[in-house]
Order: C-alpha cells, then sequence, then structure tokens
C-alpha cells in the first residue's frame, strides 16, 4: 500500500473549506481512485480562532504560510490565500525548495510569476497545478493539456468571469442598470476585494494569460493583453444590441495571427443563439478551436465553494496518482515569448454616440468614419425629447485601429456630447 499523500493548506476562506469538507466527505473514495489515502496536516490562516464551520483541531496550525510550505510532515503544499505577490509567492518558492509540489487557485500570481516559477519547479522535478485558477469546476487546463494535446489550437476564447455575466445577463432580463446591478453584486458577495477586478476585467484576463501560454506555447504575458471592463455598458446598450439578435458578453479572445499572439478581454457582440449568448447568470463558459477537433465548448460554474474546490481535488488527486505534467502543458525553459500583437484582426463593431441635436453632426461623424476607412453598415438615430440625440452605428469590418482612429477624430471635431461606447460583434 503506497504512504499517504499528505497536504498542507494555506488559506481557509470558501475555497479551504470546501476542500477539507471535500477531503473528509470523500476520503473512501478518493482513496479508492488514486490508491492512496489524501490526508490534511497542517492548514495556516490569519485567525486560527474563527469558526469556519469546520472543525479543524485535528490538524496542525501554522500562522506563517511560509513555514507551512516547509514543514517536513508535508508531500503537497495547497495555496488557496490569493494575490499577486507577498505570502501567496514567497510560500509558493519555499515550498518548491523543500522538494513540495504545489497546488493552486492563484490566477494573478501565475498570470505575472508563472514563468519564473515553472521553471523552479521543473528544475526541481516539482509540479505545480492550477486547474482551480481558471474558471472554477470546469476542467479547461485538463481539456487543454491532455484531451487536445493533439490539436494545433487556433483559438481559445470565453466567458470567464461570472460576477460580469451576472451584472450582463440581469441587466437585460430585470431592466436594472449598471449601477444597481454593481450594488447588488456587493450585497451578496459577488466581488473581489478590489471590484476593479472583476467588473474591470482584470480577473477574467488573468485566467485568458493562463489558457493563451498552454494553447500557444508562449509565456504568460498578462501585460500584453488588451483590457476593457463593463463599466460603460447601459441599459441602452443592451436593447439596441438584442433588436440585433446579439447579446453583449465580457469576453476573452486569444488568438495566433501572422503579426503575433493577439489576447483581449472586453465586452463585445455575440450572437444571441450562439452557446456564448445563451451563458446565463454566474456561469463561465470556455470555446476551444482546434485543427483536429475543430470546436470544443466547455461550459460550468465558475466560481463557488464547491466548483473550485472540486478542480483543487481533481490537482491533488492527479499528484496522488503520480500523474506528471509541466506546468503549462511543456518544458518552461522551450516556451516561447508571447510576441503581442495589438488586437487588430477585422471585425464589424458596434458604435453608441451621443450627438447634439443640431445639422451636420452626422455628416462629421460620416466624415470621421469614411476618413478612417470605416464603412457603415446601418445606423439609427433613437428617438429623443434633450437637445443630445442617441446614435447607433454598426460598421462592415474593420480594424480596432480605424474604428479608435475615427472615433479620436469625432473628439477632436467637438461633435460628441458624451464619451463613446465602441464594441467589436465577435465571431463565435
Amino acid at each position: 500500500m503506497k504512504p499517504a499523500l499528505r497536504l498542507g493548506i494555506a488559506g481557509l476562506g470558501t475555497v479551504g473549506v470546501g476542500v477539507v469538507r471535500i477531503i473528509r466527505r470523500h476520503a473512501d473514495l478518493l482513496e479508492a481512485r488514486t490508491g492512496r489515502r489524501i490526508e490534511i496536516v497542517a492548514v495556516s490562516a490569519r485567525d486560527a480562532a474563527k469558526d469556519r464551520g469546520v472543525n479543524l483541531k485535528s490538524y496542525a496550525w501554522e500562522t506563517d504560510p511560509v513555514a507551512l510550505a516547509r514543514r517536513d510532515d508535508i508531500d503537497v503544499y495547497v495555496e488557496l490565500m490569493g494575490g499577486e505577490n507577498g505570502a501567496a509567492k514567497a510560500s509558493i518558492e519555499a515550498a518548491l525548495e523543500t522538494g513540495k509540489d504545489v497546488v493552486t487557485a492563484n490566477k494573478a500570481l501565475l498570470a505575472v510569476h508563472g514563468q519564473a516559477l515553472a521553471e523552479q519547479a521543473e528544475a526541481a522535478d516539482r509540479v505545480i497545478r492550477f486547474e482551480a485558477a481558471v474558471a472554477g469546476g470546469i476542467p479547461v487546463i485538463k481539456a487543454l493539456t491532455e484531451g487536445l494535446a493533439g490539436n494545433q489550437i487556433s483559438r481559445v476564447m470565453g466567458v470567464m468571469n461570472g460576477t460580469c455575466n451576472y451584472i450582463l445577463t440581469r441587466m437585460e432580463s430585470q431592466r436594472k442598470g449598471y449601477n444597481a446591478l454593481f450594488e447588488e453584486c456587493a450585497q451578496l458577495g459577488y466581488l473581489e476585494a478590489d471590484p476593479n477586478l472583476d467588473v474591470g476585467g482584470i480577473d477574467a484576463a488573468h485566467k485568458l494569460a493562463l489558457l493563451a501560454s498552454i494553447a500557444f506555447g508562449t509565456r504568460p504575458h498578462f501585460d500584453g493583453i488588451d483590457i476593457e471592463g463593463i463599466q460603460r455598458i447601459n441599459l441602452e446598450d443592451i436593447t439596441y444590441a438584442a433588436d440585433m439578435g446579439y447579446r453583449i458578453k465580457l469576453l476573452g479572445v486569444a488568438q495566433r495571427t501572422g503579426r503575433g499572439l493577439e489576447q483581449r478581454m472586453r465586452p463585445c457582440l455575440v450572437p444571441a443563439d450562439s452557446p456564448l449568448g445563451q451563458l446565463e447568470g454566474g456561469t463561465n463558459m470556455v470555446v476551444i478551436e482546434g485543427d483536429a477537433v475543430e470546436q470544443v465548448v466547455l461550459r460550468g460554474p465558475g466560481a463557488g465553494e464547491g466548483p473550485t474546490a472540486s478542480a483543487v481535488l481533481g490537482d491533488i488527486c492527479d499528484i496522488a496518482r503520480g500523474f506528471r505534467l509541466p506546468v503549462f502543458g511543456q518544458p518552461a525553459t522551450t516556451l516561447a515569448d508571447a510576441n503581442s500583437a495589438q488586437s487588430n484582426s477585422p471585425a464589424p463593431y458596434y458604435l453608441r454616440l451621443l450627438l447634439p441635436d443640431r445639422p451636420g453632426a452626422l455628416a462629421k461623424v460620416a466624415a470621421a468614419l469614411g476618413d478612417a476607412g470605416v464603412s457603415i453598415n446601418r445606423m439609427r438615430q433613437t428617438h429623443h425629447e434633450s437637445a443630445e440625440a442617441p446614435v447607433v452605428i454598426v460598421t462592415h469590418k474593420t480594424q480596432r485601429a480605424a474604428i479608435d482612429a475615427a472615433i479620436e477624430a469625432m473628439v477632436n471635431s467637438g461633435v460628441l456630447a458624451a464619451e463613446p461606447v465602441a464594441l467589436r460583434i465577435e465571431a463565435v
């Protein structure tokens, strides 16, 4: 009989407690599936006295996660604290230095420091597993590194922040504005401590950086992602999109082009009848396109105690079975530079403009678009009773750089009464 796999868990929030509960509830099942007993030896968190709804008295307690990571009586260090630097980074480095494998849900840390940590782990013949860092309970890391390993991936895209999808779909179904739904999410506990990580697209962009690295064999390059959040989307945008057969999603897209790797995390329009368009509430979805498999769609809960803890346990079980892979699917030293390219693949665009209701305003808009080489597909001026007229334009396929040039010309001409909204219409 193989010896037990001994765990040290740092971070006893929602996910950490979820991991403890699954191990206790399914101890025999996990042993049957892996051939080893999985045991928690020690834990670490800020407040030892806090009531977490689960009895932790049988485990050793470390106030310092680095000390936990260095303990001689653990085999796997499970980091569930979060944070791009600080204790999370220091403790993972300590675990690798002392011969431990690592399981983490820390997307921000890996998106920024993943290359260095992967090189450290592989030099020490250790593994870092991070299924829980991307899309909660959806096994997308495993799909890319294992099930789709025989494919050359052309594009990865998805809705990877449940809070943003919750807000956008509730705007449509409940006819509530962004600000009201932001407050609702805050009251429900759906937002990060820094809400901009969610609504600003940063949380989802961290996830996209990791998927792109695995899909395209590149070093994680978070700084190369073009990021825009959902703060400027309003009910009018939701309505106009629906009238045209679209829905608005915060969509992450990574694709290889002749100019390099495009990575963008922006709100965009997708067909309402597409899998992404039909996605509701806090659910996540990742779409992977490969040369052999064509398209695979993975859908499931993107956060929460059960789904995320499930992903953590999947990684722990793989380690218990002796299954080992390089951190990003191939040796870290073979990963290429991302060679980031501006997100400039041609696509139609949706523009919402607010113009002064006076002669010549539309002519200035048309001239700015024409001078930038942007062709108008359709245009609608909606009913209004104020001195300012809302105008919606859908363009033919063009490049983002041309849209930006046209908007800059409109601003310089003084024709805009408010900041415009420009959203890509994505083919999915």
